[in-house]
């Protein structure tokens, strides 16, 4: 099966390392320099600038732009697609119809985890495609799906977006030890570890669990989880989920 990329930003480049194993992978992009440089990366594709007007009959694409471009980049494609598969934020199928032609259309959100094939990919959209959407995305990781767009832009805001949370929680660990003495090297090799090790924890036991488990009465621990309550990461953490589903649904008011 052939897929058909248009874009070749931070999120195409993942995918399509994730993808280009068990897919046929064309690219269409508008830089030349930044193709070539990903045919250097990854030779198996094919690229090709993004000309006045792309014929997309019976196309597999998967639409990997950033939403404010999709205006001025949707009539350049002509004919109609088998699929369109969107990886944009906050941008409705109904928004993607009156600009793109296709025969189905899917809404995804996979996350920079695709380029080591753990990304965890939401998926929704039309239901005669939820298979086929749900294999090609297994390809770099996990997916689930979601009954409706409202669910996948709640998802957004964690799994879509969570590398970048997480990436400021690693961060963090690590500066605190090396405040404390710790190496800079040192520390991010523990942080890197403790990650490592937390996947498979998560996978089988409730967070709270992980937490009592850990945490002894009066210990190191208790301290610790102690000042990060005083500092309301908790909190910081949902709101952060619930601005991202604000930011989410503003876009697609705009689209």
């Amino acid at each position: 099966m052939k897929l058909t990329f248009i874009g070749n930003g931070n999120m195409a480049k993942a995918l399509i390392e994730g993808l280009v194993s068990s897919y046929e992978i064309e690219v269409f992009g508008r830089n030349e320099a930044s193709l070539k440089a990903l045919k250097e990366r990854v030779p198996q594709i094919t690229t090709k600038v993004l000309g006045e007007l792309e014929d997309m009959t019976d196309k597999n694409i998967i639409l990997c732009v950033k939403p404010y471009s999709l205006p001025e980049l949707a009539p350049k494609l002509s004919g109609e697609a088998n699929a369109l598969y969107s990886v944009l934020a906050g941008t409705s199928i109904e928004s993607l119809a009156t600009q793109i032609k296709a025969k189905k259309y899917i809404r995804t959100m996979p996350n920079l985890g695709a380029s080591h094939l753990k990304s965890m990919t939401t998926i929704t959209g039309d239901e005669c495609l939820k298979e086929q959407a749900i294999d090609i995305f297994n390809q770099i990781g996990r997916s689930l799906w979601l009954s409706s767009e409202n669910e996948l832009d709640i998802a957004t805001g964690v799994a879509g977006s969570g590398p970048a949370y997480l990436a400021l929680i690693a961060e963090a660990m690590a500066d605190g030890a090396v405040q404390q003495g710790l190496k800079r090297m040192d520390a991010q090799t523990l942080v890197t570890g403790l990650f490592e090790g937390f996947a498979p924890l998560l996978a089988n036991d409730n967070p709270a669990d992980i937490k009592d488990g850990v945490m002894s009465p009066g210990g190191t621990t208790a301290a610790g989880y102690a000042a990060m309550e005083r500092g309301a990461v908790r909190n910081a953490m949902m709101e952060a989920v619930a601005d991202a589903y604000a930011k989410a649904k503003e876009l697609k008011a705009k689209n």
